[in-house]
């Protein structure tokens, strides 16, 4: 696409009153990055700011819960507490000073998904006595009407937080199940009083919470409303149903909505997974503009691309990025200065961003800008002496590396082994469901030229060479090499290894048997089963997958139950003959006939070079990535960032 294409992203567009300079928003996400008090931290205060500094037209906090029972653990802005004013106050103002506005998200409570590990003793409070999402063996709580009203006048009270801070909006949070998404969904509320039953009754919960807002907040105050309009479980709200809904709150007040699909029960369309392709919620805009006049929004792994094509179907009038925007903060800037090419792209990785929050329940980052979450602390500044750097490896963790060590004024070479940069990690990014890492590695491509890096492409560096003496300091990141266990026949002409599949292809043969469980194995499974090949996957785990972030495992395992991909599990592969393996469970042995056999093993240690080089060099020498602990490219481009941000002046 040229710059003209862009154009429509840059149109303002008004929401009540209020101008917005461009149609690009920042999706609403929880941070984790609160202080204990209740207020953002520096660190999150800097985090909004830069996303406002790089463009984006329209900011949203991630949920404030309207109390902190209703919260149940869940950290967020306390718009119950007026002590909290003034910090909100500076987040505002620090967006508002470059040009951005900022909602204020409000939600009565996480109901049944409350995450129960967060310190909350209770049974979680929900519409009713439902089981709870994370332990079907705890039985939610059933608000009662008392609690009810005591809700609504807490709308009230956040309401008047967000006007005496400054924010320019309210959005209501009656989103993937959580709280007013249980009220209005009849596959949860099975109350039989005024707030349950008909379908006047299940939106009664949401009707007075507009309500509520509104009469704090007076006509000319944006209210919008985010709702999934599509749960996509059997049970679960379908469109039909939600149209019905959209009709409901149209006629109340609302100014915006801010659609999509999912739900706890569909969790990888809460934070789509790069399984499920761009633009995977867009989907549910046609329908919906078919009830509405008003503006919509909507999310769901955009590109820039799929942004523009949404905006001129005329389905949707704004569109939300999220994990984009925590990729590159400024990357709304970039593309209306017609840099396209110089936008980091997200990776859909999901490991850094909600993967921290819910694996580590520890604030936010990213997995290719390890800065993201700690814009305070990591900003990339200048050395007063710029240093003569040798990278040794074109890995994800060289590239960055290299990059940052030359943004920071260094004289930077990169010395790669192979004809092209990328490493391991471009090796395996084959897949369509991969197309973002190809554009990272092309990304990291543009950098390296524009920052004036000096690759060396099919060079092998050794301790011996001259660069290193001259270096000021050497950074190895060499990667990690196939792990090759001892079993017998591993040598047969059948077997290939899952990194040459991703090289080569895979050889003709309609049964294929991958040994091994990994991510590595699942998106070869799911690269060729599509084509028509018979798969099967042989864990000697209890788990396929078990390296796989939890939310990305649920997109696997979804394609591949639709594909018939086969998934043995307590299965130890013992020996490979000529007509296929043989595997040992708690039965015994058996023979699985395999047309073409693939080692996913897994990957070690390659750390031969770099041994040599630090006892040679120890005082100047960095040690990056899979060459000495094989892990995910996040952890690799992480330790690149902190080894060049460890460049210090003496």
């Amino acid at each position: 696409m040229n710059q003209d294409d862009y154009k429509i992203l840059w149109e303002p567009i008004e929401i009540n009153g209020v101008l917005i300079k461009n149609r690009i928003s920042m999706s609403p996400m929880g941070t984790f990055a609160y202080d204990q008090e209740g207020t953002d931290s520096e660190q999150g205060l800097r985090y909004f700011e830069e996303r406002a500094k790089g463009g984006i037209g329209l900011l949203h906090t991630g949920s404030a819960y309207i109390n902190t029972r209703l919260a149940q653990g869940s950290p967020s802005i306390h718009v119950d507490d007026i002590h909290c004013i003034p910090k909100a106050t500076v987040l505002v103002e620090r967006a508002h000073r470059w040009g951005a506005k900022f909602f204020l998200q409000l939600s009565p409570g996480t109901g049944r998904n409350s995450k129960l590990d967060l310190g909350n003793p209770e049974p979680p409070v929900s519409a009713s006595a439902v089981p709870a999402h994370f332990n079907h063996d705890v039985l939610c709580r059933a608000m009662t009407r008392d609690e009810i009203k005591s809700a609504m006048e807490d709308f009230k009270v956040a309401a008047e937080f967000a006007r005496r801070s400054g924010f320019d909006g309210i959005q209501i949070h009656a989103h993937a199940g959580y709280l007013i998404d249980q009220f209005l969904s009849e596959v949860w509320n099975k109350r039989t009083d005024e707030y349950g039953g008909s379908f006047e009754n299940r939106c009664r919960f949401a009707l007075e919470a507009v309500d509520s807002i509104r009469r704090v907040v007076g006509p000319k105050f944006p209210i919008t409303f985010r709702i999934s309009l599509d749960h996509r479980f059997p049970g679960g709200r379908d469109i039909e149903e939600s149209m019905k809904i959209l009709d409901v709150l149209d006629k109340s007040g609302i100014d915006a909505f801010d659609v999509d699909a999912g739900c706890y029960e569909t969790e990888d369309y809460i934070f789509p997974s790069r399984y499920n392709g761009d633009a995977c919620m867009a989907y549910v805009c046609e329908e919906a503009r078919k009830h509405l006049t008003k503006p919509i929004i909507n999310a769901g792994n955009h590109s820039m691309e799929s942004a523009v094509a949404l905006l001129k179907s005329g389905h949707a009038d704004m569109i939300q990025f999220g994990r984009q925007s925590i990729a590159d903060p400024a990357f709304a800037n970039k593309l209306r200065c017609g840099k396209r090419e110089d936008i980091r792209p997200c990776i859909i990785c999901n490991e850094e961003c909600i993967g921290r929050i819910f694996g580590r329940r520890t604030q936010l980052s990213c997995t290719v800008n390890p800065s993201a979450g700690f814009e305070e602390s990591m900003e990339v500044k200048p050395l007063e002496r710029p240093q003569n750097v040798v990278v040794i490896g074109g890995g994800p963790g060289g590239m960055e590396a290299a990059r940052c060590a030359a943004e920071r004024g260094c004289h930077v070479t990169l010395y790669d082994k192979n004809d092209a940069l990328g490493g391991t990690f471009k090796t395996i990014a084959t897949g369509d469901f991969k197309a973002r890492i190809r554009e990272l590695i092309r990304w990291y491509e543009h950098q390296l030229e524009k920052l004036h890096v000096d690759v060396k492409l099919n060079t092998e560096i050794d301790v011996n060479s001259p660069c290193l003496d001259t270096a000021d300091a050497i950074f190895v990141a060499t990667g990690s090499n196939a792990l090759i266990p001892p079993i017998p026949g591993i040598d047969n002409k059948k077997v290939i290894d899952v990194f040459d599949v991703h090289k080569d292809g895979l050889p003709e043969g309609k049964n294929v048997v991958i040994c091994g469980g990994g991510l590595s194995a699942c998106d070869t499974a799911l690269e060729y089963a599509p084509l028509g090949r018979e798969i099967t996957i042989i864990e000697m785990r209890s788990k396929i997958g078990a390296d796989v972030m939890y939310i990305n495992a649920i997109s696997i395992n979804r394609m591949m139950d639709e594909y018939g991909v086969k998934r043995l599990t307590d299965t130890k592969v013992v020996g490979i003959t000529d007509e296929g393996v043989v595997v040992e469970t708690q039965d015994g042995q058996q023979l699985l006939p395999a047309d073409v056999i693939v080692g996913a093993f897994g990957r070690k240690v390659n750390m031969e070079v770099a041994k040599e080089i630090l006892h040679k060099y120890p005082t100047k020498t960095t040690v990056i990535g899979d060459c000495h602990e094989p892990a995910k490219a996040g952890n690799a481009i992480r330790e690149g960032f902190y080894a060049a941000m460890a460049l210090q002046d003496f």
